[in-house]
């Protein structure tokens, strides 16, 4: 069979690298999009788009029906699910296939194999692969713990809790549960020992339908926040040759057992004593696959295409080469519990060597729907320390404007000591989070000059002002100098700057520092001796009045600047004890029994909201009365909605 049309029922990044693909091995190509993705970027880079009516993922991406109505009605002869959604949902390969379709992806067989953690499980052991034993949650001592619960149909983390404690396993119990159900339509939960400094390490494997299994090497992706990866790489380092080719044996194995074909992971999990125990294997194409792509020198998508077309693998994989790190940019605040952000990306620019894996171009929205993962930056070179090395350096001179990311954390955990050693596990972040997320020691002096840069370059008209704003604030009689005002990461600066009758203005209060060049968008500052250049980006108001951020990069670190009115409100509205939407979202659950006039105590669980595929906790603030509650299950909150108030006790 031949493919000439492609959809791929999926959105964002994965979409847009898809493709790319396509496009470069001559196929037409056609995406599908909610309304919330009506102009997003997968949409403007295809052929023709199909709109699938609504919103919520429920109504669009994970409907089955609608996906294979859009690609008969584009006249598309394939479909790829790329990750996620429907990627590996049986059902809808088959309703593919039934269709007239070439379904990109293992046969439906090998996926409802896979599906269920618990069978897949039952499979992998009677193929000789490595396990670790269930334990039943009901007749669970302490002599389990610590114990990890996971949902049966799950992935990305989702229904996933450590449980250290035996009086709190109901409770866990039934919050995995309900968030599995929530997330996949699933409640099945299993519990099996959670390792304590774990390595997660997988094999990418590709079959083809003659009988040929490749397993592609390892990956390691350790690190990882609330059991969602965030830096991978491949090779995994440090890993003995007999425990690489035993992990290739298992992947092979785990393949061959359910005939599969195409591309796939399988996933382990690896002891500090070295053994390995098989966690799940992916029916279908990983976020990280990048970087096996870039040591192989492969692409993974042509070689789905050409496997779903019939073709037969040769016998054995290419050498690999080198190594790659990835990192995943995500649009979230690690410093407040990986708070997920939305609002306008005004600037994504990564420079460097590096390949970048987005979905989104600037000026586009981020929006509460769907994963807050902006873009994937991958470094390929000859070493590890070279391409942590490139990763590092092209993130830290990124120019990611008008969202906060996770971009200093990324940052910070690739320069780690452990990092760099080579020393993961998955406890990574729960050891180092609060260092690597606290202000850096010079964090006020670089604020304080990012400020600077931003009052001068606002004093900076261009050659086309007028003649006043060209002259600025110069007076024939030396005054008081030009005051600015800015807050940034909820300290506020005040800027003061004489100008000049020739050369650049001079700055009050920043001792040390001289001003060598002031251009728009460009500031050249001498600090301490070393020549310092900071760009500044500024972004309008609507309706045009004014700069209401500013936006700064340079060698001390980017900082994101407001401009403040010359004299604040000092008014403070909220009532004291409001709870607030941190984001926007939906609650999905409430405490049992949460009503007005229960005593509540401080950090006690709420309620639930749930945004951007993850779950976020509102807690009591205080120990103290519970007087309103303004949210239910099933209401969709705005950011800063009123959720409930807690009158804090009166101490006697």
């Amino acid at each position: 069979m031949t493919i000439t049309s492609l959809l791929v029922a999926n959105r964002g990044e994965i979409a847009v690298r898809i493709f790319r693909t396509a496009r470069d091995l001559g196929l037409a190509t056609v995406a599908v999009h909610s309304d919330a993705d009506a102009d997003a970027l997968h949409v403007r880079r295809a052929d023709a788009a199909v709109r699938l009516p609504g919103t919520a993922p429920a109504d669009t991406y994970l409907r089955a029906d609608l996906l294979v109505g859009a690609a008969l009605a584009a006249g598309a002869d394939a479909v790829h699910p790329g990750y996620g959604f429907l990627s590996e949902n049986a059902g809808f390969a088959r309703a593919v296939r039934d269709a007239g379709l070439t379904w990109i992806g293992p046969p439906p067989e090998a996926i409802e194999a896979m599906a269920s953690k618990t069978r897949a499980k039952e499979l992998m052991r009677a193929a000789g692969v490595p396990l670790l034993d269930p334990v039943d949650p009901a007749g669970a001592t302490a002599a389990d713990l610590p114990l990890l619960l996971k949902a049966a149909a799950g992935g990305g983390g989702r229904g996933m809790r450590v449980v250290r404690d035996l009086d709190r396993l109901k409770e866990e119990l039934e919050a995995a549960r309900a968030e599995a159900r929530s997330a996949f339509g699933d409640d099945e939960v299993f519990a099996e020992p959670y390792i304590e400094r774990g390595r997660h390490v997988e094999v990418q494997v590709l079959a083809d339908a003659h009988g040929t299994v490749w397993a592609l090497g390892t990956r390691d992706c350790s690190l990882q926040r609330r059991h969602q990866k965030v830096i991978e790489e491949a090779p995994a380092p440090g890993l003995p040759a007999s425990l690489r080719e035993r992990l290739h044996q298992a992947a092979v194995a785990a393949a061959r057992a359910v005939s599969y074909e195409g591309a796939g992971t399988v996933e382990f999990l690896v002891a500090a004593d070295g053994r390995p125990y098989f966690l799940e294997m992916n029916t279908r194409l990983q976020v990280e696959h990048p970087v096996t792509e870039a040591v192989f020198g492969l692409d993974l998508v042509a070689l789905q295409l050409r496997i779903a077309e019939g073709a037969a693998l040769p016998p054995e994989p290419p050498e690999p080469a080198g190594h790659a790190v990835e990192a995943r940019l995500y649009a979230e605040d690690p410093a407040r519990d990986w708070r997920p952000q939305t609002g306008v990306l005004h600037t994504l620019a990564v420079p460097g060597a590096v390949r970048v894996d987005t979905g989104f171009a600037d000026g586009d929205g981020v929006g509460v729907h769907y994963d807050p993962m902006l873009a994937k930056v991958i470094a390929h070179a000859p070493t590890r320390a070279e391409a942590v090395r490139a990763l590092a350096h092209a993130l830290a001179g990124a120019r990611i404007h008008g969202l906060t990311t996770n971009r200093d954390l990324l940052v910070r955990s690739l320069r780690h000591p452990e990092f760099t050693a080579g020393h993961l596990d998955t406890g990574f972040y729960g050891r180092h989070l609060a260092a690597l997320t606290e202000p850096a020691p010079d964090a006020e002096r670089a604020a304080s000059l990012a400020a600077l840069a931003a009052a001068l370059s606002d004093a900076a008209p261009g050659p086309d002002a007028p003649l006043a704003a060209r002259l600025g604030g110069w007076r024939n009689v030396r005054s008081q100098p030009q005051v600015r005002r800015y807050a940034v990461a909820g300290a506020e600066y005040e800027i003061g700057y004489h100008p000049a009758r020739s050369g650049p203005p001079q700055p009050v209060d920043h001792p040390g520092v001289r001003v060598l060049a002031v251009e728009p968008g460009r500031v050249t500052l001498e600090v301490d001796g070393v020549r310092r250049v900071f760009h500044v980006k500024h972004n309008s108001n609507k309706g045009g009045v004014g700069p209401a951020e500013v936006y700064v990069d340079g060698a001390p670190g980017a900082h994101t600047l407001s401009r403040l009115p010359r004299f604040a409100d000092p008014e403070d509205r909220t009532e004291p004890g409001s709870l607030l939407a941190p984001m926007p979202g939906t609650v999905v659950r409430v405490a049992e029994g949460l009503a007005p006039g229960c005593a509540v105590t401080a950090g006690q669980p709420l309620l639930w909201l749930e945004a951007m595929k993850m779950e976020h906790r509102i807690v009591a603030p205080a120990s103290g009365t519970l007087t309103a509650l303004h949210a239910a299950t099933g209401h969709q909150v705005e950011f800063g909605a009123l959720l409930a108030v807690v009158q804090e006790e009166t101490p006697v």
